[in-house]
């Protein structure tokens, strides 16, 4: 299993496409095998702080969600949009789980 957990802050006039374009490429994600990852997004109290968390069972599903279209253009609208932080990438090793995750 991989997990990954990535934090960036946008510009306040920007977080609202933001999250449009997340809206966008989680429907695209929700049509892929979701019994083979997990994907969630998260906005801070700031309203403009985005953590997304991923659990992926392998590297092929990893490349996959990573390699969608919408997810691409995400990314890229989010990048040039002037951050106010740069994504912080974490891969995070799983010690335990309340349910099985796969």
């Amino acid at each position: 299993m991989i997990v990954v957990k990535v934090t960036y802050t946008v510009k306040a006039a920007f977080a609202e496409k933001n999250m449009e374009n997340i809206r966008v490429f989680m429907s695209d994600f929700k049509k892929q095998d979701t019994g083979t990852f997990r994907y969630n997004v998260y906005v801070s109290e700031d309203k403009k702080t985005f953590t997304h968390l991923s659990h992926y069972k392998d590297k092929a599903i990893q490349d996959t969600l990573l390699n969608v279209p919408s997810f691409l253009s995400f990314q890229q609208q989010r990048d040039e949009s002037g951050l106010e932080k740069s994504p912080v990438i974490e891969v995070l090793t799983p010690v335990t789980a309340s349910s099985a995750i796969f």
